[in-house]
């Protein structure tokens, strides 16, 4: 009698953003199969009900896992890490480990100090100044915070590289490295040392795969 091994339906709501990359990255550095529903914020699909019921906070990227639904980039990313990627390395080992500490300083830090705190308010002044209003004091406020808070992962990359926790790839690394895109796309200036790390892992095939996924067509 043969048996059959039912594989949960896997898709990614969301497209286009930074914070959607991250999820399709760790998808194809995991090798998942999954379908997408390419639309971006602020088109009116996270208004649907449909999308509603998903994620009430109506923000992408949303997965749903079989059964299991979750939103938040990091989050994702670190869950599917944790579920499918425990033989690649993708998170350190388990909780109460300090190796696994580090991993969760390095995500909080980069979602806090670098994706919301200086990114987004930079966005929110430029991209959509026409609901947040012109601010100039605290665009310049944000860059500069930027460039400090990612100088701390330059070191950190000098000193302990290739990747931000050392010798291993992991989630940690797709997130970094969305930032650093979203900046360079800003025009703000990346130092040696990060736009090494950039080619380090923008070359690797999941990222590939991921870009092309992350359209919105």
């Amino acid at each position: 009698m043969t048996t059959t091994i039912e594989i949960p339906r896997r898709i990614l709501w969301g497209a286009g953003t930074p914070r959607t990359m991250r999820a399709h990255w760790i998808l194809h550095e995991l090798g998942l199969s999954y379908e997408r529903r390419p639309f971006g914020p602020r088109s009116g699909e996270t208004q649907t009900a449909e999308f509603t019921k998903l994620n009430p906070r109506q923000k992408i990227p949303v997965l749903q896992d079989g059964d299991f639904t979750l939103a938040e980039s990091a989050a994702i990313v670190t869950y599917l890490a944790d579920t499918y990627g425990t033989s690649r390395d993708l998170a350190p080992p388990p909780p109460g480990t300090k190796e696994r500490a580090l991993y969760y300083q390095w995500c909080f830090s980069i979602m806090t100090e670098l994706d919301a705190h200086t990114l987004y308010i930079i966005r929110k002044h430029t991209d959509l100044k026409e609901i947040y209003g012109e601010a100039p004091n605290a665009l310049r406020a944000a860059r500069e915070g930027f460039l400090k808070q990612v100088g701390v992962a330059a070191q950190t990359l000098s000193s302990h590289g290739p990747f931000i926790l050392g010798k291993a790839f992991t989630g940690a690394d797709i997130l970094l490295t969305t930032c650093l895109t979203s900046a360079v796309r800003r025009e703000i200036p990346l130092n040696d040392v990060l736009q090494e790390y950039m080619k380090r892992t923008t070359s690797r095939e999941g990222y590939r795969l991921a870009y092309q996924a992350n359209q919105l067509s």
